[in-house]
Formats: C-alpha cells, sequence, structure tokens
C-alpha cells in the first residue's frame, strides 16, 4: 500500500498562508514558518489596534473641542457639563467637526452650555 501524504491540502494550505504574508518583506513573505508568525502576529495586532483606533480618535476629538472652547472663555469638562445640563445631546465626534467647520454654530454651542451651568 502506498503512502498517503495528503499533498494537495497540505500544499494549499501553505498557498494560502504565504498569500496572506504577500506584502511582508524578505522571508517573512517566502518561507511558511516565517510567514506564519508574521501573520499570526499581524492578525493579532490588528484586533488591539482595531479598539486602540476608537480610542485615539476619541482624544483627538476631545483635543480639538477643548481648543475650540477654550478661547471662548470655558473648558472642556464645564463644557460637557453644560450641554449636558441643558439636554444636548451630541456626541464629541460630531462636537468637533463642529468646531472645525462651523464656529458660528459651535459659540452658539457654547453660549447655550454656559447658560445652563449658570
Amino acid at each position: 500500500m502506498s503512502r498517503a501524504t495528503n499533498a494537495p491540502a497540505s500544499r494549499e494550505r501553505r498557498r494560502r498562508r504565504l498569500e496572506l504574508a504577500s506584502g511582508f518583506r524578505g522571508n517573512r513573505s517566502k518561507l511558511f514558518r516565517q510567514a506564519t508568525e508574521a501573520v499570526n502576529r499581524a492578525q493579532a495586532m490588528a484586533t488591539v489596534h482595531r479598539k486602540l483606533r476608537k480610542r485615539e480618535f476619541r482624544a483627538l476629538w476631545i483635543a480639538r473641542i477643548n481648543a475650540a472652547v477654550r478661547p471662548q472663555g470655558i473648558t472642556y469638562s464645564r463644557f460637557i457639563e453644560g450641554l449636558t445640563k441643558a439636554g444636548v445631546q451630541l456626541n464629541r465626534k460630531v462636537l468637533a467637526d463642529l468646531a472645525v467647520s462651523d464656529p458660528a454654530g459651535f459659540a452658539g454651542l457654547v453660549a447655550q452650555a454656559k447658560a445652563a451651568i449658570q
């Protein structure tokens, strides 16, 4: 009886893994073991960095809002407190976009927040 190696399936599995590593440099895109390690790490980091990207964008929005409210004589935390008390339900992404694209409308929100604090 001849020896069965399951060669077609093994070859296909290796081909798929090397295809995933096609953009990597050097042996990480050529050798199966190094490609496997590189792809595993890349997929793990992709998961981690999807979570981090959300955190980084929120920090960016907060920095933009803070930079926009400071010249109007209020801090970021007092501004958010005023918006909450005024019942304005805009998230930080929208607030940051307003601060950049529509300064007059954003100034109206700042005035509304100031009025709600006092």
